[in-house]
């Protein structure tokens, strides 16, 4: 069982910057994939971003060239910045990892809260 425990959330105006950090139990090393999904208000858990063991990284359009996704292996982290954000980008952000076939962990969640 991999426990993640994401950090980081919080309250900013349109424009500003935050930085979530997902700390997980076990040596990332092992860990396929790693990456942060959302969730907004009456709306579908989507991903925003993605990071294999190789440091392939995949984005959703919308946060493509704002957003940022690291690995920090030598820490068990995995990190996400984000900039020029959005009201638009409100939600709940999960920290996820993958360790092979069945073997899906997520975090418990933290919130970003967007002002106009």
């Amino acid at each position: 069982q991999v426990q993640l425990v994401e950090s980081g959330g919080g309250l900013v105006q349109a424009g500003e910057s935050l930085r979530l950090s997902c700390a997980a139990s076990e040596n990332t090393f092992v860990l396929n994939m790693m990456g942060w999904y959302r969730q907004a208000p009456g709306k579908q858990r989507e991903l925003v971003a993605s990071i294999s063991a190789g440091r392939v990284t995949n984005y959703a359009d919308s946060v493509r060239g704002r957003f940022t996704i690291s690995r920090a292996n030598s820490r068990n982290e995995v990190l996400l910045q984000m900039s020029s954000l959005k009201p638009e980008d409100t939600a709940v952000y999960y920290c996820y990892a993958n360790r092979g076939p069945g073997n899906d962990y997520w975090g418990q969640g933290t919130q970003v809260t967007v002002s106009s």
